[in-house]
């Protein structure tokens, strides 16, 4: 039985088997494909596919049927959603999709090599779930392998948490302590790895400005072990529940489900998510008309990425992508200036001037870090007082969940360092990648001559 440390060791991936001189690709050939991957890596569009694949499983498995087509149906289905990976990345249905089909095909005993079955099949549908063991304090939390600091080997380092807080309009804090200012209008990713995925939604806060904030959350605990069923929480303004989606609160029915629990701790305002069996803490707020995101993560599950996932798109391990941040200091800096030159009537068209908002985000936030600072941009470009509060409660989360408190408080400069450092890395990784296609052109002439 293994441990979540266990499962998150990196497993060989597939790759090219080369077995003497017939096997190996000629060096056009991988030119060809290499080439061809360069120029389609950039960007791919296509609306994502897999609700169609979703209605096309149930509709063959509306009525009852012979185990084996259940196991059908099932394959039919896998192979529709892996055809949507490419474009389908990212999105929670298709992985909450992926993980379903694993769990329904051990459940039947399918292997995945067989015949599959067209939509028109009829086969049974899956057996609901049982309902979730009462929620008592009485019993017990399930085995050590569902408590994963109990589950990690004596004589072994301690394991290192991390934190992510998404807030405002909105704010980011990576799990790498980045700090950042973001468009993501729409939906985006958060967190996606071996036991977890999480999707926030963000709304224009005002009509025609680029600045947006949280209006609807989505979190999917994977199914582990004997620990926990799948479970699903889902929030959006004035609908903070105390229950996951299907009205439990913990974990269902293994022997672990107790590590799993959604408490409330403020009526509508307020829910925490204990995840025991991974050592993670999810903390939900609703401020004024608006979701705050705040989660302590082992790093070890932070990087426990499946098989054939980059991870590239999750804004908690890597930030917003480039063309969708804002640098709030030049806003900040418009709006001094527009101050200072007596301007006052264009930089308080949302009831904020550059000094009543700093004196009024000073009242929550003495300390003039970037949660003051985005408290202040918040105003500006909003006049949302309730901003106020979630810049407060986001620092008060940071203090409950960050492993180390002299990194509380990040200022100006230990950003402007970060993205400089990472501006750096992106420059080197294109020159890189220059002086490959050069290599990969010389010889593809030289092979073709």
């Amino acid at each position: 039985m293994q441990s979540p440390r266990e499962r998150s060791e990196v497993r060989p991936r597939a790759g090219w088997m080369v077995m003497g001189k017939r096997g190996r690709p000629s060096a056009l050939e991988v030119c060809r494909v290499l080439a061809v991957f360069l120029s389609l890596f950039p960007s791919v569009s296509l609306q994502c596919k897999i609700l169609k694949c979703n209605s096309e499983f149930w509709a063959s498995t509306s009525n009852s049927g012979p185990e084996e087509e259940v196991c059908a149906a099932l394959r039919t289905y896998n192979s529709c959603v892996r055809r949507t990976a490419r474009t389908c990345r990212g999105d929670l249905a298709y992985h909450s999709a992926q993980h379903g089909i694993e769990d329904l095909m051990s459940q039947h005993n399918c292997s995945k090599e067989g015949p599959t079955s067209q939509s028109r099949t009829r086969t049974p549908l899956p057996s609901p779930p049982k309902p979730s063991l009462p929620d008592s304090q009485e019993r017990s939390d399930g085995p050590e392998v569902c408590h994963y600091e109990r589950s990690i080997p004596r004589n072994t380092a301690p394991p290192n948490y991390t934190h992510c807080g998404f807030f405002g309009d909105p704010h980011l804090r990576t799990f790498g302590d980045d700090f950042q200012t973001c468009k993501v209008e729409g939906a985006w990713p958060l967190i996606h790895n071996r036991y977890l995925s999480v999707q926030v939604t963000n709304t224009p806060v005002v009509p025609g400005s680029v600045a947006t904030a949280t209006s609807k959350l989505t979190i999917i605990f994977k199914n582990f072990q004997e620990c926990v069923d799948q479970k699903m929480y889902h929030a959006e303004t004035d609908e903070l529940p105390a229950a996951f989606a299907d009205g439990s609160k913990n974990g269902g029915e293994r022997h672990g489900a107790n590590t799993l629990r959604v408490v409330e701790k403020v009526s509508g305002q307020h829910v925490e998510i204990e995840a025991k069996y991974i050592g993670t803490t999810i903390v939900i707020r609703q401020v004024g008309r608006y979701l705050t995101f705040a989660v302590r993560m082992p790093e070890e599950v932070v990087n426990s990425v499946e098989e054939g996932d980059n991870q590239d798109l999750y804004l908690c391990l890597h930030g917003c992508p480039a063309n969708q941040r804002i640098d709030f200091r030049n806003f900040r800096a418009r709006a001094a200036e527009a101050q200072s030159a007596g301007r006052t009537r264009s930089s308080s068209a949302h009831g904020f001037t550059y000094q009543s908002a700093k004196a009024k985000c000073k009242e929550r936030l003495p300390v003039e870090d970037l949660y003051f600072q985005s408290c202040v941009f918040d105003l500006l470009s909003s006049g949302d007082i309730n901003f106020t509060m979630a810049a407060y409660y986001a620092f008060e989360d940071v203090k409950m969940l960050h492993s180390n408190s002299k990194r509380y408080h990040i200022f100006e400069n230990d950003a402007f360092m970060s993205s400089a450092t990472q501006r750096g890395k992106s420059l080197f990784s294109l020159l890189l990648l220059n002086l490959l296609s050069l290599l990969l052109w010389i010889e593809c002439c030289t092979v073709h001559l």
